[in-house]
């Protein structure tokens, strides 16, 4: 199984959640899971995370390895969940979809958080230019969520909460 994180601009939230999803899975002991990120727009290719993200990353033991890219349609053939930070990250990637079974693979990563039930699906705040508080708040948000799409990949119930996200789409 191959999981793609997606943002705007791929330097703050998707590699957070790619280093979270990395090490989550690697403690899950799903060593056939991968793991990589993206960006909706081209402003950071190439570029590593930025600086706050991958200090608070750092500081709760994520490493970061990939530099930023943009997600292409051709992405869906390899990626088997792609999971946006936000609805309008979700509502770029669907219009890259080139068939249903590509829109299929799009779900946003909140859909795994904890309280999805009580609050519905959230979007992931962008933190970019904004403070230390905001950075830490999008990591405990997007390690919640990890959480849960960990535990539904070890339980194998990954099609089930697609299946719900997509029906309340």
């Amino acid at each position: 199984m191959h999981l793609m994180t997606v943002c705007l601009g791929n330097i703050c939230r998707s590699p957070a959640a790619e280093a979270v999803l990395t090490a989550r899975l690697e403690e899950a002991g799903l060593d056939d899971v991968t793991v990589s990120s993206a960006g909706t727009a081209d402003y950071h290719v190439g570029e590593r995370p930025h600086p706050q993200s991958s200090a608070e990353g750092e500081s709760r033991g994520y490493a970061f390895t990939s530099r930023g890219a943009q997600f292409d349609a051709a992405d869906f053939d390899t990626a088997d969940l792609v999971l946006a930070m936000d609805s309008s990250n979700e509502e770029d990637l669907l219009a890259l979809a080139r068939t249903p079974e590509d829109a299929a693979k799009v779900a946003r990563l909140g859909a795994f958080a904890s309280d999805v039930e009580e609050t519905g699906v959230r979007d992931v705040p962008d933190p970019w230019g904004q403070s230390r508080e905001a950075f830490v708040a999008m990591y405990d948000q997007v390690e919640d969520a990890v959480a849960g799409l960990v535990a539904a990949i070890e339980q194998g119930r990954v099609e089930e909460a697609l299946a719900a996200y997509r029906a309340a789409r």
